[in-house]
């Protein structure tokens, strides 16, 4: 009796894939090829060790009929990644990696995309979902992603882009992926003013958090220290405003980023922090603006008395009429700027020193009984309704209703179905009190999502870190009041509805890790932000914890070493996480330490 080939053959590879688990089950000798970041909600692979190469001819199918820009420009860009990427292990440095798998003799031809809802625009809340099937060769040449809206497909093009490796293009085979974020907001906030970046640093940044499958860019384009946004109805804030005209953002660069956004499944969120941190708008509109162009901190005052949080000095008069009509033409041509239905307003950190110092406030402290939190929210009272008026949620930091000194009194000013307020304070504690209060919040808290911290401070003259080399507390905090630098893991293990209730968690829209400028540039920008970035993004996308509910930084360590020098790869310059040796090693760094649940 003579056996059918493809039966032998199906046979021949069945006892292969068993041989090679039954050889690698320990699993940190090799490493899979389905190291995709972020980590998707479900993985099956019903043939393990099983691949295939792409053939020469690869190409995506995707829908000419209704088209979709947006999508049409996504698919050419990962078909451009594709064809040139030839990712390889890096722990796969001594070996073949290909000599532990079963290849498929039948390339893999194509990736049929299917969208369920070409039209469902890029804002909060939109679907992302998409399963993505690379079934066995000798079932079907052709692969499948199938995706509820064209922002989802993108989130499954990045997944396939992660699955191809290897000088010849091999993906595995057998694999199903299932694929959901568990939060709708996955950001990143930057700060432009302090420091100046081109705007190829911010399209640069914008695609590395599409790899990451980040979807908000949060642009904190102004503040004291510099106004570089070009306005068609205030041309004087730039012009006087701006480092100089080589550091500006024109209507023109603007629709590029906001384009780019689009193209790359990511909201630009615009913010341009009022009242406070405005000492930028004096140079064209000096008498609306409070202790403009003072020293921050002046000599023999006590911290309470400071004129603003950090050098840089500056905030709106609320009580001033041209105050308004200038606000109300910066938000108006920002509103048509920017089609995202967020509005960031800022609110934070409104100094009263700042305020005290204006004859008319002082005036109406003493004469009319008033207090600065009064007046306050006079300003949010005026300026909220233009925000709205456009159709645009406003979302403020959360100093505007839980400062300890100036702060809105009176709920009923921000109604929860047109606020949202970002935290930065208090870890948990702060997100509690807001969800808690029937608002949506984003997270932002510093203990462990600003990236800027632990570079030291920047403040010259300061002796307050000059301590003897016997005392226990040198520098302790990293040099910086938000010290000490938060590693990757600090960002990757943070749990953001920490002591929420099921009704408070659902009002958690998602979280951003952030960028402030006074220390860093383009120069620094990758490093600063790669990798981190990334391990807040899987926290975001599919939790921190395995379905055991076990945290899991452990495992993720060597997934986002792998990705690290895949993300440099592909021209995002992202610091290491570890020498190149416990790549080459796996296993051999890590400790000896039980690893607890937590």
């Amino acid at each position: 009796m003579t056996s059918h080939p493809i039966a032998t053959s199906h046979v021949f590879s069945t006892i292969l894939t068993a041989l090679l688990l039954l050889i690698h089950s320990s699993a940190t000798a090799l490493p899979l090829p389905v190291n995709v970041w972020p980590k998707p909600t479900s993985i099956s692979w019903s043939s393990p060790y099983t691949i295939a190469t792409l053939s020469p001819a690869f190409q995506f199918d995707s829908p000419t009929s209704p088209s979709n820009h947006y999508l049409s420009a996504a698919v050419a860009r990962y078909h451009r990644l594709i064809s040139s990427e030839r990712h390889r292990p890096i722990s796969d440095t001594t070996t073949t990696t290909t000599n532990f798998f079963s290849t498929s003799p039948t390339p893999l031809q194509s990736l049929s995309i299917s969208v369920a809802d070409l039209a469902a625009p890029l804002i909060h809340g939109v679907d992302e979902s998409y399963t993505l099937s690379i079934p066995p060769n000798y079932l079907s040449a052709t692969a499948n992603l199938s995706a509820a809206t064209v922002w989802g497909a993108m989130r499954g093009l990045e997944t396939f882009s992660q699955l191809v490796w290897g000088r010849r293009r091999r993906v595995p085979v057998g694999l199903e992926i299932r694929d959901a974020p568990l939060f709708g907001h996955r950001g990143f906030l930057l700060d432009t003013s302090r420091n100046f970046y081109p705007v190829e640093d911010i399209l640069r940044t914008i695609k590395a958090m599409s790899h990451n499958k980040m979807n908000v860019f949060h642009w904190h384009i102004t503040d004291s220290h510099s106004f570089p946004l070009e306005l068609p109805s205030e041309p004087g804030l730039a012009a006087k405003g701006a480092y100089g005209r080589g550091m500006r953002y024109s209507v023109a660069d603007v629709g590029r980023v906001v384009q780019y956004g689009y193209e790359h499944g990511v909201r630009v969120v615009p913010e341009v922090d009022t009242p406070a941190h405005t000492g930028s708008w004096a140079g064209a509109y000096p008498d609306i603006i409070t202790c403009a162009d003072k020293f921050w901190w002046p000599a023999g005052s006590p911290w309470a008395d400071r004129l603003a949080a950090e050098p840089g000095t500056g905030q709106l008069n609320p009580l001033h009429p041209k105050t308004y009509e200038v606000v109300g033409n910066v938000i108006n041509d920002i509103a048509s700027m920017f089609p995202e239905p967020f509005f960031h307003g800022g609110a934070d950190e409104v100094t009263p020193g700042c305020w005290k110092a204006d004859p008319s406030i002082q005036s109406f402290l003493s004469q009319q009984n008033g207090t600065l939190s009064q007046i306050l929210e006079t300003f949010i009272n005026k300026t909220l309704p233009i925000i709205t008026s456009h159709n645009k949620t406003a979302v403020y930091w959360e100093d505007v209703i839980l400062a300890p000194d100036v702060k809105v009194n009176n709920p009923a000013v921000f109604p929860p179905e047109h606020t949202v307020f970002q935290t930065w304070n208090n870890g948990p504690n702060n997100t509690k009190l807001l969800t808690a209060a029937g608002y949506r919040v984003i997270v932002s808290s510093w203990e462990f999502y600003y990236l800027d911290c632990g570079h030291g401070d920047f403040l010259g003259n300061d002796s307050q870190y000059d301590r003897p080399p016997t005392s226990s507390d040198v520098d302790s905090n990293g040099g910086s009041w938000c010290g000490p630098y938060k590693t990757w893991q600090k960002v990757y293990n943070y749990d953001i509805t920490h002591g929420l209730s099921e009704v408070e968690k659902g009002r958690v829209l998602g979280a951003e890790v952030a960028l402030w400028s006074e220390q860093a540039d383009g120069a620094v920008l990758d490093a600063r932000v790669w990798p981190r970035a990334a391990a807040m993004a899987e926290a975001m996308w599919s939790g921190n914890r395995d379905e055991k509910g076990v945290k899991r930084y452990a495992e993720a360590t060597d997934r986002l070493n792998e990705w690290r020098y895949r993300m440099v790869g592909r021209g995002i310059m992202a610091e290491p996480i570890q020498p190149l040796w416990c790549l080459r090693n796996p296993g051999m760094c890590n400790t000896v330490k039980p690893f607890v649940a937590q």
